[in-house]
């Protein structure tokens, strides 16, 4: 019997099909579906330089508390800042402790625990200090929303916390520091006790000499309540280091040179755009709107394609400019200092969140052209420290006094520096002896902060671009200097030309409250004389297509004002066109200066009492836009002269009805002053 034929070994077993497939299945996910997570060398060079600019004292990780605990801290400063004076000030007073003995930690409450604050009863000594801006209708700053939140809910006591409030605010506004107002009010409700009294910045007048008036009564009685001697150090504290480099000591790809905060944000573009991350928008259109005077306004486009920007009629949009470069070549010429310099600054308190100044590393021109407000008047802080580097005694002693809280000090300088709006290069011609350090310049001098314009169009109507209309600003002081405004100069020569590179500007939007009625067959009266008108331009274009698209819409009616007809009359065809369409039921017009006597939007108002009273009866909608000063407040009280004779009312019964169209939402304003 032959011997049984063996069965041939399978080529594979169970096993190695299984292996098999998990290498093929491995392979297909490597190759197909995973991101190479390998970094470049260029990646391994971010990465080095991150680490670099982030190296923080071991205690930084911690909380606030903790970390005023490990460095030996007893004041905590809070600020809400929308335009970075609340925040200067509150450094400012940080340095002020320091003069004392005293140490300060200064806090963005959006970038810490608030609800911490209640155990700082456990540092010994220790107390709250608030610098807290209003925004708007009285609303909190963009930083500080959520700490107003936090307070107004009141779950958390605030027993034993003692503190101080300066508010920073403008009284041409109804709801004059209404935030600081608040955060005084509202701790001392949750138990805090009062150190000092509420101090109120009114930025209508002079604010730096509301602020040294209150902080040289603070620090007083501070020291009276803790026992603490009350003299002041007068050395200069630095609050940066200044380190220079060599032409290439560094890459060039680590550079600064006008992001607003991430590098190479402008050539790597990606949304969401916002104030840290700017859309570098192009410049479609940049067209006069005046037809003579001697003035100039522009209508300007701003191509937003592919952004992902989204805005409504009504909003805001912010633009960061550029410092004026002759001034700036000027500065760098009058201080003998290479503007090409590449340097970069770092805070000597390791606690503190703010790393640097501004973006660093960067340039002296970089930082002077695109990070620094060189164009306003310096405040007394900058004027101070500027006496160590003056040589002539009379140039001392001048910046002695002109920097100083008595009241002669304050009175010089709000003459010589406030109403003549001295610039920092005014101010360094006329003491010729005087030549600060530029790395303590860029450590004195405020942020260049981004202007903001209301948009001057409708998405409705054009979904791919940002219109906003501005008036040039161009003056010449009291003594005798020629001042132009920061932004409107700047953009005035961003125009389009064939052959030429598109101009660009970083911009991002911010949502507002002026919006349109969510019926539109609700009426509407618009009051906007000048650059007021722009808003509404975007309210009429979306009135406009709801008529195209069959709605019912409610009367829409305008009044404008400016100085000639023949002059600036801005808009005057695409307003005559909506009045023909019937887009506009009413277009009334105010030329203050086209006869005898002056006829501004006020007086119109009051002649078509019947008109508006009838727009009020039928739930209808008041928007006010422009100049808070006067225009507001006149149009304000013709308003509410009309609803005290035609609805009936005492005065006071009068003012109390048009407040309540106010908390309503059915008198809206978006003043400026």
């Amino acid at each position: 019997m032959d011997a049984p034929v063996e069965e041939a070994a399978p080529f594979m077993s169970t096993l190695d099909l299984f292996l098999l497939s998990a290498l093929l299945g491995f392979g297909v996910y490597w190759f197909f579906f995973r991101k190479d997570d390998t970094p470049s060398d260029d990646e391994f060079k971010k990465l080095s330089v991150v680490q670099s600019t982030l190296i923080r004292s071991e205690s930084f990780d911690l909380g606030f508390l903790a970390r005023m605990k490990k460095s030996g801290r007893n004041i905590a400063i809070l600020y809400g800042s929308q335009t970075g004076t609340a925040e200067e000030f509150a450094n400012r007073l940080a340095k002020d402790a320091q003069r004392y003995g005293m140490k300060a930690l200064v806090l963005d409450p959006e970038e810490c625990n608030v609800e911490d604050l209640p155990q700082l009863t456990e540092i010994q000594n220790s107390f709250l200090i608030f610098c807290m801006a209003t925004y708007g209708e009285g609303d909190p700053t963009d930083n500080a929303q959520d700490f107003h939140d936090w307070l107004k809910q009141g779950d958390t006591m605030l027993t034993g916390i003692r503190y101080a409030v300066f508010g920073l605010g403008n009284k041409t506004y109804e709801h004059y520091n209404s935030m600081g107002k608040f955060v005084d009010k509202r701790v001392e409700e949750l138990g805090g006790e009062r150190l000092y009294e509420l101090g109120l910045g009114d930025d209508d007048t002079n604010i730096e000499e509301d602020f040294v008036t209150w902080k040289e009564g603070l620090w007083p009685a501070v020291c009276q309540r803790f026992g603490i001697e009350a003299s002041a150090d007068d050395g200069s504290f630095r609050a940066y280091t200044f380190t220079q480099y060599e032409d290439g000591e560094l890459d060039k790809k680590t550079i600064y040179t006008g992001e607003v905060a991430r590098l190479h944000s402008y050539d790597n573009q990606r949304p969401p755009y916002d104030a840290k991350n700017p859309f570098l928008a192009p410049v479609q259109t940049n067209k006069e709107l005046h037809k003579g005077g001697g003035r100039s306004c522009m209508h300007i486009e701003f191509d937003i394609t592919g952004s992902r920007i989204k805005y409504e009629a009504g909003d805001h949009v912010a633009v960061y400019p550029t410092n004026d470069v002759a001034m700036v070549e000027e500065l760098g010429e009058r201080l003998k200092t290479n503007l090409d310099t590449l340097f970069t600054m770092n805070n000597v308190d390791e606690d503190s969140s703010k790393r640097h100044p501004f973006p660093c590393p960067t340039t002296f021109r970089t930082a002077l052209l695109h990070y620094l407000d060189i164009a306003s008047p310096p405040r007394t802080n900058v004027l101070s420290e500027f006496i160590e580097y003056t040589s002539d005694e009379k140039d001392k002693q001048f910046l002695k006094l002109l920097s100083s809280a008595t009241p002669e000090g304050k009175k010089l300088y709000q003459e010589w520096v406030m109403d003549s709006r001295r610039t920092l290069m005014a101010v360094l011609k006329e003491l010729p002896s005087c030549y600060p350090a530029m790395d303590h310049i860029c450590e004195l001098l405020p942020r260049l902060q981004a202007r903001y314009y209301s948009i001057a169009s409708s998405p409705r109507a054009h979904p791919n671009s940002i219109h906003i209309c501005a008036v040039v600003v161009k003056y010449k002081t009291n003594a005798g200097y020629d001042n132009f405004g920061v932004t409107t100069n700047w953009l005035s020569g961003k125009i389009p030309a064939t052959g030429t590179a598109i101009p660009r500007a970083p911009i991002y939007v911010r949502k507002s409250q002026f919006r349109l009625p969510f019926k539109v067959s609700h009426p509407v009266v618009m009051i906007g004389p000048g650059t007021g008108l722009a808003p509404f331009i975007g309210f009429i274009q979306d009135r406009a297509y709801h008529r195209e698209q069959g709605k019912d819409v409610g009367k829409t009616i305008l009044y404008f004002g400016c100085r000639k007809r023949s002059e600036d009359f801005i808009y005057e065809d695409m307003l005559g066109q909506w009045k023909s369409e019937e887009v506009l039921t009413e277009l009334n017009l105010a030329f203050s200066r086209d006869a005898e006597k002056k006829t501004y939007v006020q007086h119109l108002i009051a002649e078509n009492k019947d008109s508006l009273w009838e727009v009020i009866e039928k739930h209808g909608h008041i928007y006010v836009c422009g100049d808070a000063r006067h225009m507001a407040r006149d149009v304000h009280d013709a308003i509410v002269t009309i609803v005290e004779e035609k609805g009936d009312k005492s005065h006071q019964q009068a003012i109390d009805f048009v407040k309540g169209l106010m908390n309503k939402g059915r008198y809206s304003a978006d003043v400026w002053s």
